[in-house]
């Protein structure tokens, strides 16, 4: 019988977990020498774009558990990190692990007045900063209720610490917290949600470590905000598989150059799977594509918002995938999509569905649920399920899910019913079992008669059949007894800003939907209102065009 490989031994090992994916590559023998993570910044020395090994990333958390040891950081404190860079994120995110702390990982393009609120309510022991996202805090009174003010650690200090001083790794249990992450504020103040040390692992250990290998070196390269959970599995499942991985600061879009930064970071590091969120495709679905070198992508993996089928075909459209002919295996033009629809308390996608230029099953098709999963669609006011074909409110049981929301036990078990989590999401499941996604149930908008207004399905269908619309955001408002909807409209390089859309967009999204929309006008960017993760906000979106309505009239 030969030898278990490291896969086998740590699918084995029940003690792995989140917060302890370091101690165990080295616990159960993986070579210090071999390559880890890349970063696209420099970390204590060591030069940007050039691999950490395993040995040089253990040394440099070790590092940070020593410095922040010294300082009094132990088990259970909770500990902000509000910074810039990914190496920032992910390296004191595995130093306070190491210390069995709780991590609160804030994104980095969170507003300063929205931080100092954030961090209030998350009564931490301490944050650490950088010197863009200091002077957001210093100053500020930090204090949550009953806590005393929080300490400001500058990162740039931290990688001086001695490794040699840190203390012996910390021994989680499954239920430890390991992580809070936020979700992406689309209503204006994020939402703290806790991980657990077996929760976000789970889809690690059930798909990520069974699923077959490729056959030739797989490099990945997250465009995902650091600060995100989706960021945490994507570095502990390539540490774990030994898979190559670039993880960036900048994601394009609103945290970028538009999307040029990721197509930049292709061209120069080659990877074989780029993962994102839907933004992210959006901005490189803007740009052209063809002048760009992308045959090293494989496969584009999505997570958070379902993707539109308009920005996916665009990116298949290019990268490369071997196959096998009768002259053996070749690389030939076009890659694959992997969507899984996921968000912050769902810790990892439910869902997953590969796209390729031969399928045509879209529409907002996110596929089937993993095998971990288990999925309802629930009609709120019975508890019922729904049956095919009608849309029902998304309820899920699944290992992979966060404990609750941090200091907020009210919305924790709002947010259940029946034994299942509420994800917040509308979709209707087909004869084949395939499920389909709607909208946000808060987005969604009654129209009377039994019919409604799904914002997101109206945006999906609008890109599938307007060609010259890069991108658009449904806005509906009350009228006295009807609804009227707006459609603003971003458009391709190159088309005509001056032409009246307004029939097209009406019956591209078609029903008694189509018929509330009033006008379809062109906006710019800057119309668009974002939160920190890239996603539309909504909300704020309704109600800056309410005012403007109102002052108009």
């Amino acid at each position: 019988m030969g030898t278990p490989s490291l896969r086998t031994k740590l699918i084995a090992d029940t003690d792995l977990g989140a917060g302890n994916v370091l101690a165990k590559l080295h616990e159960h023998g993986v070579s210090p020498d071999e390559p880890a993570i890349t970063f696209d910044v420099d970390v204590d020395g060591h030069p940007a774009w050039t691999a950490l090994t395993l040995g040089a990333l253990s040394d440099r958390v070790a590092a940070r558990a020593a410095w922040l040891r010294e300082r009094g950081i132990g088990r259970r404190d909770p500990v902000a990190i509000y910074v810039t860079s990914a190496a920032d994120c992910f390296l004191n995110y595995l130093a306070l692990t190491w210390l069995g702390a709780i991590p609160a990982l804030m994104n980095g393009n969170m507003p300063g007045d929205v931080a100092v609120e954030f961090v209030r309510r998350l009564r931490v022991v301490g944050a650490i900063v950088d010197d863009v996202h200091r002077p957001h805090l210093a100053g500020q009174d930090l204090a949550g209720q009953g806590s005393e003010p929080p300490l400001l650690f500058d990162a740039a200090d931290m990688g001086g610490g001695d490794p040699a001083q840190a203390p012996p790794h910390y021994r989680h249990h499954a239920d430890d917290p390991v992580a809070v992450t936020h979700s992406s504020g689309t209503t204006r103040m994020p939402t703290p949600v806790v991980h657990s040390h077996s929760s976000l692992f789970a889809a690690i250990r059930a798909i990520r470590l069974t699923e077959p290998r490729s056959h030739e070196p797989v490099r990945h390269m997250s465009a995902l905000p650091a600060a995100h959970a989706a960021g945490i599995i994507t570095l502990n499942q390539a540490l774990c598989n030994r898979y190559e991985l670039l993880c960036l600061s900048a994601q394009g879009g609103p945290f970028g150059n538009n999307g040029s930064a990721v197509l930049d970071a292709i061209e120069r590091w080659r990877p074989t799977g780029v993962f994102g969120f839907a933004v992210t495709w959006a901005e490189l679905a803007a740009l052209d594509l063809a002048g760009r070198d992308l045959d090293s992508v494989r496969v584009w993996f999505n997570t958070g918002d379902c993707a539109h089928e308009a920005h996916v075909r665009r990116l298949i459209a290019v990268g490369s995938h071997p196959t096998w002919t009768s002259q053996g295996m070749v690389t030939v033009p076009g890659s694959r999509f992997t969507d899984g629809i996921g968000s912050t308390e769902m810790g990892h996608s439910a869902f997953q569905i590969t796209h390729r230029q031969s399928t045509d099953r879209y529409d907002r098709c996110v596929g089937k649920p993993y095998a971990f999963a288990e999925v309802a669609l629930l009609d709120l006011e019975t508890g019922e399920q729904v049956p095919d074909g009608q849309v029902g409110h998304v309820g899920l049981k699944s290992p992979t899910l966060a404990l609750g929301y941090w200091n907020d036990s009210v919305n924790t078990f709002r947010t259940r019913l029946g034994g299942y989590y509420l994800t917040g999401d509308l979709m209707y499941r087909d004869e084949q079992g395939y499920y389909y996604h709607v909208d946000r149930a808060v987005d969604a908008v009654e129209l009377g008669g039994g019919e409604w207004l799904y914002t997101a399905l109206a945006e999906e269908r609008v890109l599938a059949r307007c060609p010259d619309v890069r991108d658009c955001t449904v806005v509906a408002r009350r009228v006295g007894d009807e609804v009227v909807t707006e459609v603003l409209l971003m458009l391709a390089r190159g088309a005509d800003p001056d032409v009246d859309r307004t029939g097209v967009v009406r019956e591209a999204i078609g029903g008694a939907a189509g018929r509330t929309v009033r006008s379809a006008p062109v906006v710019n960017e800057d119309d668009i209102v974002l939160g920190p993760t890239g996603k539309v906000r909504k909300f704020l979106m309704r109600q800056r065009h309410l005012a403007a309505v109102g002052q108009s009239g």
